[in-house]
């Protein structure tokens, strides 16, 4: 159940604090005044797209927040999202947009819009203003028919998504077998002397890194010659002025006073090892450079391998794995090509057995729906009956189609007939928009119960109804009431008298400034607002004491 909405810097709406309670709230206003902010922001908090007239620029940030009671399912989605719950097991969501990107947060942390849609999922059915519209489409009756029947068939039509994507999947591969003789020679030819290439050059791991490196040092073989010589040439001990020489002959001084100073003894060691380096030094100068030294025919045997890898390189990957990766392509696809109408057939063979799988699995997905849409249709036309619709008839009518899809094999149509004498025919050219509205309220009455969702928001259910219609709509969502939480924006008196609790939404003007506020009503105010409803402009004795003898009478049908 929904308890608190709160609003902050949105539309016309500075900031406002909503405490809904159970049964049906009703919400009313003047044109204009903001009623579908309500209804907007409600969305918004859920997840929907964030109108950008919406948003005020002159503001920090915009916080939608909703305070939700939780019911089991929601408790167990929570668990499942790693989301905890408060000892109040209150559920609140939050969003903040700020410079037009938004967060949400369950409870403190936050979460995609995903998460957030699955949960809430399971929390409110929003009613829009033209949302029975889309019972002109036959689409919408199959989405009906399957969330009535969902506890039956869920796991069933899992199954038909998954085999027929696998349908799907195995269609594509056959579509890629088009290749004639000729061709498919061709591509084999063509994939063998690439592998061929690459299986002859050998190739090891790090071999290109080797290769240049032995390339580099032979390309700069002369220059790293002439710069150990000189290197050598300043330490070397045959040179006089050599550091060697002038270490040598710092050490013969120093050990020629060693006996004199125990303390020299320390000193002398570090000389004569400084003297063994300087050796060791010349003499490593020494071998390197007389190793080296590259013969012609092993340079040009580095070249070529190099001048092959970077071939192979530029044809089949900037790295020796890359080239591995590409050979090993090509030798699956040359297999394939092989063992082409082997392989074609095994695929088609595929194709059949998971189509038999398909339509196997549609049927039972069939005959589970076709059980359910009689209970349906007879559920609905009861709730027909209810909302004044005086000789009703309703059928759901299947049709099988070609081709299996994602949705399985059915194409269904709700058929009614409202009239006594006429035929029953498709809804979607029989029913006007007031009576497409009363149909939904019907069908979502329903669907609440097998849904087991807390919370109906009905944005003026009451469009194209008046008098004693309306009447039996006021009394068909007190009922609903009875068993949901309710919320409600309407135009008419007969609806509005209905109200557990009732809400004003008043737009004026304050500083300067356009604002919404939302003031919940007393009994007196109620008797005012009802007044209003019934009365326009000139507010009278005699409306306003229609408008209590209308509460009167909506409090004593609710009593029975």
């Amino acid at each position: 159940m929904l308890q608190n909405l709160h609003v902050k810097n949105l539309a016309l709406i500075k900031e406002a604090d909503v405490y809904f309670r159970e049964g049906l709230n009703i919400l009313t206003g003047e044109t204009g005044a903001g009623k579908s902010i309500i209804i907007d922001s409600i969305n918004i908090a859920l997840g929907g797209k964030v109108p950008k007239e919406m948003l005020k620029e002159d503001v920090p940030y915009t916080l939608v927040e909703l305070i939700f009671s939780l019911n089991e399912n929601v408790k167990n989605l929570l668990k499942k999202h790693e989301i905890d719950t408060y000892e109040e097991e209150t559920l609140i969501i939050s969003r903040k947009i700020v410079n037009g990107r938004s967060t949400v947060k369950i409870n403190g942390e936050s979460v995609s819009l995903n998460t957030l849609k699955d949960i809430t999922g399971n929390l409110i059915d929003i009613h829009g203003q033209h949302d029975h519209q889309s019972l002109l489409y036959k689409s919408k009756h199959l989405e009906i028919l399957d969330q009535f029947a969902f506890s039956n068939i869920d796991k069933l039509l899992e199954e038909v998504k998954r085999e027929y994507a696998q349908y799907i999947e195995l269609k594509k591969q056959l579509s890629g077998f088009t290749l004639d003789e000729e061709v498919r020679l061709r591509e084999c030819s063509f994939l063998q002397f690439e592998i061929d290439e690459i299986n002859d050059a050998h190739l090891h791991p790090g071999e290109d890194e080797e290769l240049e490196a032995i390339y580099k040092k032979m390309s700069n073989a002369k220059k790293i010659v002439q710069g150990l010589s000189s290197v050598y040439s300043e330490i070397n001990y045959d040179n006089t002025q050599g550091a060697g020489e002038s270490i040598s002959r710092a050490a013969k001084e120093l050990n020629s006073i060693l006996s004199l100073d125990e303390a020299l003894e320390n000193m002398n060691n570090q000389l004569m090892d400084l003297d063994s380096i300087c050796r060791d030094l010349t003499r490593e100068i020494s071998e390197y450079i007389g190793n080296l030294s590259f013969d012609e025919e092993y340079i040009n045997q580095v070249e070529n391998r190099l001048d092959l890898i970077n071939k192979l390189k530029s044809k089949y990957g900037n790295e020796l794995e890359a080239i591995h990766n590409y050979r090993n392509q090509k030798m699956t696809e040359l297999d394939k090509l092989n063992n082409y109408e082997e392989s074609r057939n095994t695929i088609i063979s595929a194709i059949e057995k998971s189509q038999k799988n398909l339509v196997k699995k549609c049927e039972m997905l069939s005959d589970k729906r076709k059980k359910s849409a009689k209970i349906l249709q007879e559920r609905i036309k009861a709730a027909l009956e209810e909302l004044n619709f005086l000789d009703v008839q309703f059928e759901i009518v299947f049709e099988r189609l070609e081709h299996a899809t994602s949705k399985g094999i059915d194409n269904l149509e709700f058929m009614i007939s409202l009239n006594p004498g006429e035929y029953i025919k498709s809804l979607s050219k029989v029913a006007s928009g007031g009576e497409l509205s009363r149909i939904m309220l019907a069908i979502k009455t329903i669907l609440a119960k097998e849904d087991q969702i807390d919370t109906l928001i009905f944005d003026e259910i009451d469009t194209g109804i008046s008098g004693r219609t309306a009447q039996m709509v006021s009394q068909k969502l007190a009922v609903i009431g009875k068993d949901n939480q309710v919320i409600c924006i309407t135009h008419l008196p007969q609806i509005a008298a209905m109200a557990d609790h009732h809400y004003l939404i008043e737009k004026s003007v304050k500083k300067d400034s356009t604002i919404t506020e939302i003031i919940q009503l007393n009994e007196e105010e109620i008797i005012g607002e009802l007044a209003r409803l019934l009365g326009g402009v000139q507010i009278t004795d005699t409306v306003i004491k229609n408008a209590r003898e209308m509460k009167d009478l909506a409090k004593q049908t609710k009593l029975l």
